[in-house]
């Protein structure tokens, strides 16, 4: 019997866009927005370890102000700042200063060196498809075992007047990773206008692309609260009444963060009603209608976003989308040869070589696809799906310690990734070792308690290790969740006639017959067939 459990098109990573956004005379180059962001961002560390980004807005004698997301020092330790030249200085965590109602603080250190404060920018002016900019330190992995700054491009998607939780209103579609948190969102005049707080996630079924920061506004309107003064007033905006396409963009994103698909579709339908033209509400409606089940209406959805984006000049934009809409269909080819080209309009878009990996994976070019997963963890060393995915790419070629190694990294960047507790399990079960296969598919249902596939996997472990009254109960909670399970039946067949019950088996492996039938899989059918007759002889 073979693990049901295989990487499967729902895991396709959300493609959104990183523009090449075009300069003005007056704009900096990325390159030089780039360096900005070096001279001014920070690391914030402690030995717990704990890791965060901040910016250095204010400079007053030897006393430098930074401003961060709360959460990045809610904790009380003995935090140190690390300065663009790599200099170490001790936080006073008594300077702390969390501001009221949102995820902000600022903090403070001493140093003699001359380091450069952040230029203030208009936060209202970071409307959507804008050029935007993020600055930090991701959390060190394996692969690398220090933070190294980094910096991402991409564009504004939201700027909503009506912020979620914790004064959370821009979104943008960045290559962000833990540990950034705390670090500059900059337009493209090399300007703060945001600290980032919330990073791109790993859902269970795909990566949102949906960065939150709060604006620097914000900060400006409740920065005398904090007895905070960086000279810069905030701008006088007046107070927005009418319905914004951007506060229901937000709010979708929120909902398909928590799994609701069916909230988030209808706050994308508004959004798109307010301005017919947004792009990418098209674009995420697309997905969360394909993780709700509706391929069609998915694919028509991606369709419109392609031409949209091609209308904006935002041809990455629009190659994703389109390889997205090939791989729904099943044209794989199509797919790569989609993601192929927004590689080519930007070399450094690990969404693009996730989601190729994942269509040559549909292919059969397993190696292909772990060349892939290679590229996309390069840029990003804190992508988990890609580290899962890679993980099964070598899995399916037999080399099942190197995919343990890599569902490992998965969990340690995202410890409530189930499906990674399924593929190091059934690694673990080929190499012999079952009672650590049952201890992964155990965790995996303590994540996920309707995860039906881990059920099936931890039944066919037991039947291995004899107990067939417990592959049984497996069996059955698998078949609850998905009463189509053609494997679950015929498994559950098997072990009815080892325990003795052979008119339970023929109607378990009958059923599978019949259901393999309809599903396309011969070998299945063929083999729930050759069973019954074996029974009946």
């Amino acid at each position: 019997m073979k693990f049901y459990y295989k990487l499967a098109p729902a895991l396709i990573g959300v493609s959104i866009a990183l523009v090449q956004c075009k300069e003005v005379a007056v704009a900096p180059s990325s390159t030089e927005v780039n360096k900005i962001a070096k001279d001014i961002t920070v690391q914030i560390q402690s030995k717990k370890p704990r890791y965060g980004s901040g910016v250095i807005i204010k400079k007053e004698g030897n006393t430098y102000t930074v401003l961060t997301a709360a959460h990045v020092v809610e904790v009380a330790d003995k935090y140190e700042i690390v300065t663009p030249d790599g200099k170490s200085y001790p936080l006073n965590y008594s300077s702390v200063k969390q501001l009221p109602g949102v995820d902000l603080a600022v903090v403070q250190f001493t140093g003699n060196q001359n380091y450069a404060v952040a230029k203030i920018g208009n936060s209202d002016a970071s409307t959507e498809s804008t050029p935007a900019y993020v600055a930090g330190f991701p959390v060190p992995t394996l692969e690398r075992n220090q933070s190294i700054y980094n910096f991402t491009e991409g564009k504004i998607t939201a700027n909503a007047s009506k912020p979620l939780r914790e004064g959370y209103a821009l979104v943008y579609d960045n290559v962000t990773s833990e540990g950034m948190s705390g670090g500059a969102v900059l337009n493209d005049k090399g300007e703060l206008v945001g600290i980032h707080g919330k990073a791109d996630k790993d859902t269970k079924e795909f990566k949102t692309g949906f960065n939150l920061g709060v604006p620097i506004n914000t900060f400006l309107k409740l920065s005398a609260k904090a007895g905070v003064n960086v000279g810069v007033r905030p701008p006088s905006t007046p107070v927005a009444t009418a319905p914004k396409a951007d506060n229901f963009y937000i709010q979708g994103g929120d909902k398909v963060d928590k799994g609701d698909y069916k909230g988030a579709i209808a706050d994308y339908t508004e959004a798109i009603r307010l301005n017919p033209k947004y792009a990418d509400a098209y674009y995420k409606r697309g997905i969360a209608r394909s993780h709700s089940g509706d391929k069609q209406k998915a694919v028509e959805d991606l369709q419109k976003a392609t031409d949209l984006f091609l209308k904006k000049g935002n041809n990455a934009d629009a190659q994703r989308s389109k390889g997205l809409a090939r791989y729904y269909l099943k044209d794989y080819q199509g797919a790569i040869t989609a993601y192929t080209e927004a590689i080519r309009l930007n070399p450094n878009d690990t969404r693009a070589y996730y989601n190729r990996g994942n269509a040559r994976y549909e292919l059969g070019d397993k190696q292909g696809a772990i060349a892939d997963f290679n590229q996309a963890l390069r840029i990003n060393p804190n992508y988990a799906k890609a580290y899962y995915n890679r993980g099964n790419a070598r899995s399916n070629l037999g080399d099942n310690q190197g995919a343990i190694a890599d569902f490992n990294q998965a969990l340690r960047i995202n410890p409530n990734l189930a499906e990674a507790y399924i593929g190091r399990g059934n690694a673990r079960y080929e190499l012999g070792d079952k009672q650590g296969a049952i201890s992964d598919f155990n965790q995996a249902l303590k994540i996920n308690p309707n995860f039906a596939e881990a059920y099936y996997n931890r039944g066919v472990t037991r039947y291995e290790l004899g107990d067939k009254q417990g592959a049984i109960s497996d069996f059955n909670q698998a078949l609850r969740i998905n009463p189509n399970f053609a494997d679950a039946y015929g498994n559950r067949g098997a072990a009815r006639y080892e325990l003795g019950d052979k008119q339970g088996a023929i109607a378990d492996l009958q059923k599978a017959a019949d259901l393999s039938l309809q599903q396309g899989n011969t070998q299945l059918y063929q083999k729930a067939l050759e069973l019954i007759r074996q029974i009946q002889q």
